[in-house]
């Protein structure tokens, strides 16, 4: 009916959500205009009806599709650390009656299931239980509190850096022309039988305003620590009543660092003033410094710093232009969508008897 009104073929597509993309506003028009055409030539069912596709039939029917997946997903042969295109392609054909199968054949239709059975991702599943729901809930409702410069929420964690310096100076860019430099490069530090010259970045970020702080220590001790917690309740926040810390459950990370750095009255002095709120074990992702650390090192510190005069100035200045900027982490995971995403751990815990 649009077409009898003259409406063009790609307002006709637009209109009922045929190729909705730009970039496919003209193969959305051939799909009206072939519609149109079968309409013509035959009638409407024959226009309703899918056309026959040109080329040849696919390789591998449905059901050895579903084969061919649960193959990948399967253990590789004995031998061999995982499956690669060849060794599937072997299989399906000891698996199928096929006499003999392209690896192109098998990456496609692995490549409908978005699946690469020869990458391997590592990272830490977490055990949901209790005690990780209860230090979770109460490190979101931190966060979901409103601003209080009296009981403020500091989230703090460190990270080691490894001082990397240039043996030859980069080639600055020019027009037509990327940055270059040199393949290899100078641990500095190094000597004979010895160790590579390393950094550790104690990263502090209130949780409801845009400040953070980045102390650059040589080690990452207990003492280092409890320095940090000194300066954090004596030089960052003196005004506060108390100082909420998230933080993650690290060996060095406790109240009994700092009677091993200060004397009994001062480390009581300092604890005072500080409540130590621990991420569950596995669940470094719930502590927002993390996003900031990642920010830290994709704008300031993704190239090669060898001094670490140089590694303090330059933290130091990203660290007063962010500061400057008002940027902040905005986060949006609450308690409330935690036990809407966690529902089945949840109900999991309290089936348990």
């Amino acid at each position: 009916m649009a077409a009898d009104a003259g409406i063009a073929d790609e307002d006709i597509a637009n209109s009922v959500s045929v190729g909705a993309r730009k970039w496919r506003s003209h193969f959305a028009g051939s799909t009206v205009y072939r519609t149109k055409r079968r309409f013509v030539e035959g009638n409407l069912e024959f226009a309703l009806s899918e056309e026959a596709r040109p080329g040849a039939a696919r390789k591998l029917s449905g059901k050895e599709a579903a084969l061919l997946v649960a193959t990948a997903c399967s253990s590789p042969p004995q031998g061999r650390r995982r499956w690669t295109l060849d060794l599937l392609a072997g299989a399906m054909v000891r698996l199928t009656d096929h006499e003999g199968l392209s690896r192109e054949t098998v990456r496609r239709r692995l490549a409908e299931d978005d699946l690469k059975p020869w990458r391997r991702d590592m990272w830490c599943i977490p055990q949901v239980d209790g005690a990780y729901v209860a230090h979770m809930e109460d490190v979101l409702d931190l966060y979901a509190e409103e601003a209080d410069p009296k009981r403020p929420v500091v989230c703090f964690d460190e990270s080691p850096t490894q001082l990397i310096g240039e043996v030859r100076q980069p080639i600055p860019p020019a027009p037509g022309q990327p940055e270059r430099y040199d393949g290899e490069y100078r641990r500095n530090g190094v000597e004979p039988r010895g160790s590579p010259d390393t950094a550790n970045l104690f990263v502090f970020l209130d949780a409801h305003r845009p400040w953070r702080h980045v102390k650059v220590m040589e080690r990452r001790t207990a003492r280092d620590f409890a320095l940090c917690m000194r300066d954090l309740a004596d030089t960052h926040y003196p005004e506060a009543e108390l100082i909420r810390v998230v933080l993650d459950n690290l060996s060095t990370h406790t109240a009994g660092a700092l009677y091993e750095t200060f004397s009994a009255p001062e480390a009581h002095r300092i604890l005072q003033r500080l409540e130590f709120h621990y991420t569950p074990k596995h669940a470094s992702w719930l502590n927002m410094v993390e996003i900031e650390i990642g920010v830290l090192r994709g704008q300031c510190l993704d190239r090669r710093i060898g001094e670490r005069d140089v590694l303090i100035a330059e933290i130091a200045a990203w660290q007063k232009q962010r500061n400057a900027s008002g940027a902040r982490v905005k986060w949006k995971f609450t308690t409330q969508k935690a036990r809407t995403k966690l529902a089945r751990a949840y109900l999991d815990i309290s089936n348990r008897s």
